[in-house]
């Protein structure tokens, strides 16, 4: 092997290695459900959920709006081949490119999810449950269906609504999960006909009271969350077996909802996580499940 071509392959093996790490720091339960899909496709799975956790983490970077526009419209250009600059050192670019151009992954996709996260930038209400829906639908249900593009390799990729109810639901208990963190710094996701509903619940969300009606308002929005869990692991035993793998990370939704429904959950009390042997567990007990369901 040349110089080269060896110092290539050393680049690329760390972009590799650089998109797991990320993954592992910011986003362990995807990190940990890409564990269980095939070994030949979990880098480009990797490579797929490091990008979406650089896009939602934005706007932690940034002090105002208009810096993180800036930013999301970099990742934009450099899907649609229009990237100023050498985008090869970037090792999170390298590897999505690589991924786009082996899986045919479609570039519409991608950018309605970044044009998605153009909200999070700003402290605008969803106005209702369907704004909220969609939101979700264009984020994390387009990653179900980018991640069975990816383990199809051509092949059927399986149902569109599974994917669209599977991402509502692991959407809407990460935007529970993340609901007082992003609440300190004026940002609100539950929609605000749900808020309406449950009086004053706005208030004490943002000043941080762990009262009844806030927590009636995040067990309605942990019920619409359920159902599409529900419609999705009913589409679950016909999807190809496989793009099952896809699938693996909503294990954790049901148990992360019930937790933080139960009485005695406070949502301004950092929660321990659970330990990452149970996760492991939820995640290959349903595995095993997929695994027998699946056609």
């Amino acid at each position: 092997m040349s110089a080269d071509r060896y110092a290539n392959a050393n680049a690329s093996v760390s972009h590799e290695a650089y998109c797991a790490n990320l993954l592992r720091e910011h986003d362990r339960n995807r990190w940990l459900a890409n564990l269980f899909a095939p070994a030949e496709h979990r880098r480009a799975l990797n490579a797929l959920h490091a990008f979406n956790s650089e896009i939602e983490r934005v706007r932690d970077m940034v002090s105002e709006p208009l810096p993180g526009e800036v930013r999301l419209q970099w990742w934009r250009d450099l899907i649609e081949g229009q990237a100023r600059g050498q985008v090869s050192g970037h090792p999170v670019a390298s590897e999505l490119l690589a991924a786009i151009e082996r899986y045919h992954l479609p570039a519409p996709a991608l950018t309605t999810l970044i044009d998605a996260h153009i909200h999070d930038l700003y402290d605008d209400l969803l106005p209702g449950v369907a704004e909220l829906e969609g939101y979700c639908g264009e984020t994390s249900s387009s990653l179900f269906r980018l991640a069975c593009l990816i383990l199809a390799d051509g092949g059927e990729a399986g149902s569109a609504d599974l994917a669209g109810h599977a991402g509502v639901a692991y959407g809407i208990a990460g935007l529970m999960k993340q609901a007082a963190r992003n609440a300190a710094r004026g940002q609100i996701l539950v929609p605000a006909d749900l808020m309406a509903g449950h009086a004053g619940a706005r208030e004490d969300l943002l000043n941080g009271r762990n009262t009844a009606p806030l927590r009636a308002m995040f067990a309605e929005l942990a019920a619409l969350a359920l159902r599409h869990l529900d419609n999705a692991e009913r589409l679950l035993s016909a999807t190809p077996s496989a793009v099952a793998p896809a699938f693996v990370g909503l294990a954790l939704v049901r148990p992360q909802l019930k937790r933080m429904t139960q009485s005695g959950f406070d949502w301004f009390r950092r929660e321990a996580e659970q330990p990452q042997w149970r996760s492991q567990w939820q995640l290959w007990r349903y595995s095993r499940r997929l695994g027998s369901s699946g056609r």
